[in-house]
């Protein structure tokens, strides 16, 4: 039997194999055909499509802040994923990758898509724990952690030891947040309309918490008096406000839940610091400006996009450490 580790994103999906290490890591999204309902493309295929398509059809993503909006959709998605690693005829186990508190109404939406795309087993961790196993830090009963992972449509943040979840939550904000207020902040600082994937490089490229960072970029779009194309080039300072006001918020959420923890735990935050993942951790300057708003140190992986597949790995091969941290 295949053993797999699935992180099935709101804005990507990655898919973990043991043996093999990460093997997929594709957007989250499928073109469907507006008049018939079908799906006409996956994954970085559909993406590529986003806002373009027209009256023809629609770009849409069957998971929406950690949760599965469209069980159809995304079952059909993921078969074709893992049609792409395993072949067309598998038997797998899957552990997924779920946001801290997920209920159980929400596991099972998890568990029919997961059956729906021929999926044997199935169980889940989360997303806290993978975050500190993708730092490679070592969890013990007596060595609580705290980890923050930035998802597209969810932060999870939680503090925890292999005991449980000592205090945690799960937010619904992240970088998808940051894209819109980037669209309306360009829309009102330079009258340009601009897409959702302009909008996302420009966080990725130019994005930073650094104070009078002056990176730059060019981007196309649509003046909106006049409908023509047009380009400017815009700063990081542009873009400033809309990714600061969420990071923001989610330093708030940290500090209540570091509120919550006894002394003794709090003590050993004080030494271990913060694990940050999610790949809007990599914004220029986060984890230093998450140090200064917590006044803890602020560890980041060397990929952290990828640490929470990475720690779904670890525990997928590992029979012990699944059955302490895994909800079924």
């Amino acid at each position: 039997m295949l053993k797999l580790a699935i992180d099935f994103g709101t804005v990507m999906t990655k898919i973990y194999k043991l043996g093999s290490g990460i093997v997929l890591a594709e957007a989250t999204c499928v073109s469907v055909a507006r008049e018939t309902g079908a799906i006409t493309a996956f994954g970085n295929d559909a993406k590529r499509l986003w806002g373009k398509t027209g009256d023809f059809g629609d770009v849409l993503f069957p998971v929406y802040e950690g949760d599965i909006a469209n069980e159809e959709q995304a079952a059909a998605l993921l078969e074709y994923f893992l049609k792409k690693i395993v072949g067309r005829s598998f038997s797998v186990e899957a552990l997924f990758c779920v946001p801290c508190g997920c209920g159980a109404a929400a596991r099972e939406k998890y568990y029919r898509v997961a059956k729906s795309a021929g999926i044997s087993r199935v169980c889940f961790a989360e997303t806290p724990y993978l975050a500190a196993l993708g730092h490679d830090v070592p969890l013990s009963e007596s060595n609580p952690v705290f980890a923050i992972d930035i998802g597209g449509g969810k932060t999870s943040l939680a503090t925890f030891s292999l005991e449980g979840i000592i205090a945690g939550l799960t937010m619904s904000v992240g970088g998808n947040n940051m894209d819109i207020h980037i669209i309306d902040q360009i829309a009102e600082t330079y009258n340009l309309k601009i897409g959702a994937l302009t909008a996302e490089k420009l966080k990725n490229t130019v994005g930073s918490l650094i104070e009078h960072d002056n990176q730059s970029m060019l981007v196309n779009g649509r003046d909106i008096t006049s409908g023509r194309p047009r380009s400017v080039t815009v700063s990081s300072e542009d873009v400033l406000f809309p990714i600061r006001v969420y990071v923001d918020k989610i330093a708030e959420y940290a500090e209540i839940v570091l509120k919550k923890l006894p002394a003794e735990v709090s003590a050993a935050m004080c030494k271990n610091g913060i694990f940050l993942t999610g790949g809007v951790c990599n914004i220029a300057g986060l984890a230093d400006y998450m140090a200064e708003r917590l006044q803890m140190e602020a560890h980041l992986p060397s990929d952290a996009q990828m640490a929470i597949i990475l720690g779904g790995g670890r525990v997928i091969g590992n029979r012990s450490l699944r059955d302490k941290i895994c909800m079924e």
